[in-house]
């Protein structure tokens, strides 16, 4: 069976400067790939490739199966301005926008969706509130929900887990899975460890692909990637640990 998304030989870059090279990555149905890297290496910009945001120099993106063109999306929180003068049933449902349908209503089936998904998120008797009165775990189940009302075929989510608390994380990684048995799951993220019992593949990015598996990442992998000395921990589960630090000088 072919893969639901073919990634073959992508290079990207703005202006001048390349951000990606010649990165080939398959995303399988049902797949829950966790993306890692440094900052600037390329991890969200690989995600606006998928998407279609931008439109790479070089290389395909191949769209296998009836993809119905329903690929959802969660940007990373930081970034999303909380200020938006709009209610939680209303953010919901601009995931239901389409290119052909901006001035169209949404259909009472429209509604009744984005209630039920509300609803298993926990924040239906909050719908009708603005989202600046949302905790940050509250404002990311929303933004997952957005991401959810068009029944995507696939989930990209950029660093989801931040301003969540334990008790949000928790929730996030038990509704993922559940998630993954009907959709294949991309997560970029800067700590692999939550993810440690549920991804399937990993890879590591740094403007090239330096690793795509399951299996064991090694301490030399990761230093090519991060550029640095990285120490691997283990605690009674299977998990990676990546320390805080500081690029290499590069000497003439």
């Amino acid at each position: 069976m072919e893969p639901l998304i073919q990634i073959a030989h992508l290079t990207f870059g703005y202006t001048e400067r390349t951000v990606l090279e010649d990165v080939s990555l398959d995303i399988e149905e049902r797949d829950f790939i966790l993306v890692i890297g440094p900052n600037g290496g390329g991890k969200t910009t690989l995600l606006k490739l998928i998407l279609g945001i931008e439109t790479p120099w070089s290389g395909t993106i191949l769209m296998n199966g009836d993809t119905g063109g329903h690929l959802g999306y969660v940007p990373q929180f930081a970034r999303f301005n909380r200020n938006f003068p709009i209610s939680v049933l209303d953010m919901v449902l601009t995931g239901l926008i389409g290119a052909g349908n901006h001035l169209r209503g949404v259909p009472p089936e429209g509604r009744q969706k984005a209630g039920a998904i509300l609803e298993k998120l926990g924040l239906y008797p909050k719908r009708h509130e603005n989202i600046n009165h949302l905790s940050g775990g509250q404002l990311q189940r929303v933004l997952i929900a957005r991401a959810l009302v068009s029944d995507p075929v696939a989930l990209f989510l950029d660093e989801p887990t931040t301003s969540m608390d334990v008790t949000s994380q928790t929730d996030l990684l038990d509704l993922l899975a559940e998630l993954q048995r009907r959709m294949a799951i991309l997560v970029v993220t800067h700590d692999p460890t939550p993810y440690a019992q549920a991804y399937r593949h990993i890879a590591c990015i740094n403007g090239r692909l330096y690793h795509h598996g399951r299996g064991q990442l090694d301490s030399r992998t990761l230093e090519q990637v991060y550029g640095c000395p990285v120490e691997i921990l283990g605690h009674g589960i299977p998990h990676t640990l990546l320390p805080e630090h500081r690029r290499r000088e590069q000497h003439p």
